[in-house]
């Protein structure tokens, strides 16, 4: 007969049920354990996070993501704006305006085709008697470069031609003078009248063709009549610096009559007198090329020296073939190009320039495409040695090398910001705009990033009004960052 549980010993029933509890776990332990050893490793963990010591700049990094609270604006001080560069220049309100994408060429500042370069020749043979002239000097139109003692064969002979023609037309007046009187007495005929009366239209006509002659020789109608006038012939020559924008009608040779005196080297004042009038609407010459000296023999047509006018000067940029159609469209529409400059103090961009012209042809070489934009040049230094002699020095020079950026399509009424007022975090790009001392982070969606700028949908998250730092976006990321205790990316923002 089975014994009864009731009536069994007390701590045997406590062993039974121990084994049988042994028994089913070590049975289910596939089911139990793991959960069991995630609770006490999180139970050890959350302990030893409330037991990190104060002070500890390391522990902080071990807090869950959603302890650390997210900072989204700054306050900056005077002393930090200046050091971030957040001048009045950079804190200006938005401004919807129109953005122009363009490309970039490289190019090269090349001289203005038959304006800045004048090549200064004589007209006559002649001996140089005084060169006024050094190179590299800068002189106004007008200015005298050289004095020359004529040897012209044909213009000595023709103004001696004319000279003995004038003595004898002299002659000829006098006779018909005299013999007008004599007639009107009735001692002579008037045959002997009519007959000097032909003799004098003949030296007329002679006359007349040689001062048509003396013109073809460059003299003027003023100094033809000094020749029949004083007697003397034209034998001195002034050649001046040409006038670069105008032609003068009645431009002459500066000649001057034969002196018997030593000749003096100053320059004659009436003479700078008519040949600086209205000097302050003339452009300045450099002489760059000086080819003759003191004593030198020269010929009609021979180079003196070359002058060469830097005040306006073309940049040629090279397109690729595949911009044609592009380019064309950006001279047929009239906009302007951005010339940038590089340098050791940074880059210098000059905007709003002029495309003049594009090739009609394609280098076989190197198969790009020419295209011509002015540059107005500046003069860098204008100085005066003790010789009263002047020096310039310009901005632009030419075989100097820089890039054009040609705008090919246009976007009007965009938020355009310079790309430093940007800065970019994952998949986020943010502005920061400023609400009085605080500068707050704005998320904004960029439509398009160009070199320089970029353009900011206007889909209500920043405003036309609203001021924004133009400036040093990545800096103050940076400093959200550090700020809310995240580790600061010294790349964030920033594309390589």
């Amino acid at each position: 007969m089975r014994p009864k549980l009731s009536k069994l010993p007390l701590p045997v029933i406590q062993i039974a049920i121990g084994l049988v509890v042994v028994v089913a776990a070590g049975v289910t332990y596939s089911m139990w354990w793991p959960p069991l050893s995630t609770w006490i490793d999180a139970t050890l963990s959350s302990q030893r996070g409330g037991q990190v010591a104060e002070g500890d700049e390391h522990a902080t990094h071990a807090l869950p993501a959603a302890e650390t609270a997210e900072v989204t604006s700054l306050e900056l001080t005077p002393q930090a704006r200046k050091n971030l560069g957040l001048t009045p220049k950079y804190l200006r309100p938005v401004e919807l305006s129109n953005y122009r994408r363009s490309i970039t060429v490289p190019a090269v500042v090349v001289a203005k085709p038959g304006r800045s370069s004048i090549v200064v020749s004589s007209p006559l043979n002649g001996v140089v008697t005084h060169v006024h002239a050094v190179t590299g000097e800068a002189v106004m139109p007008g200015d005298l470069l050289f004095e020359v003692r004529l040897t012209y064969e044909d213009l000595v002979e023709t103004q001696t031609a004319y000279l003995k023609t004038i003595s004898e037309l002299e002659v000829e007046n006098r006779e018909i003078a005299r013999l007008e009187d004599a007639t009107r007495s009735g001692a002579i005929s008037g045959k002997q009248l009519l007959e000097r009366r032909y003799a004098k239209e003949k030296l007329e006509a002679f006359a007349k063709s040689q001062r048509e002659a003396l013109r073809l020789h460059g003299l003027s109608d003023r100094q033809i009549d000094a020749i029949a006038r004083d007697g003397k012939l034209m034998g001195d020559l002034q050649i001046v610096a040409p006038d670069v924008d105008s032609h003068s009608e009645d431009e002459e040779l500066h000649l001057s009559q034969v002196s018997v005196h030593p000749v003096s080297y100053t320059k004659p004042q009436a003479l700078t007198q008519d040949m600086t009038r209205n000097r302050s609407n003339k452009k300045l010459l450099v002489i760059d090329d000086l080819s003759v000296h003191k004593g030198q023999a020269i010929t009609a047509g021979g180079k003196l020296c070359s002058l060469s006018d830097y005040t306006q000067l073309f940049i040629e940029g090279k397109a690729f073939e595949n911009d044609i159609a592009a380019i064309s469209e950006a001279a047929q529409q009239g906009w302007s190009v951005d010339a940038v400059f590089s340098g050791s103090m940074g880059q210098e961009v000059v905007s709003g320039l002029k495309l003049v012209f594009v090739s009609n042809s394609i280098d076989s070489d190197s198969r790009t495409l020419s295209l011509f934009v002015e540059l107005p040049n500046e003069k860098m230094r204008d100085v005066k040695n003790d010789e009263g002699q002047r020096f310039v020095s310009w901005k632009y020079r030419i075989g100097q090398r820089l890039e054009l950026r040609v705008p090919v399509e246009q976007w009007e009424n965009q938020i355009v910001l310079p790309v430093d007022a940007v800065v970019k975090e994952g998949a986020d790009w943010f502005v920061f705009q400023q609400n009085g001392k605080n500068f707050t982070r704005v998320p904004v969606h960029v439509r398009h990033r160009g070199q320089d700028a970029v353009v900011i949908a206007n889909d209500g998250s920043i405003y036309p009004g609203d001021v924004i730092a133009l400036k040093a976006a990545h800096q103050m990321q940076m400093a959200i960052k550090n700020k809310s205790g995240g580790g600061a990316d010294p790349h964030a923002g920033h594309s390589h």
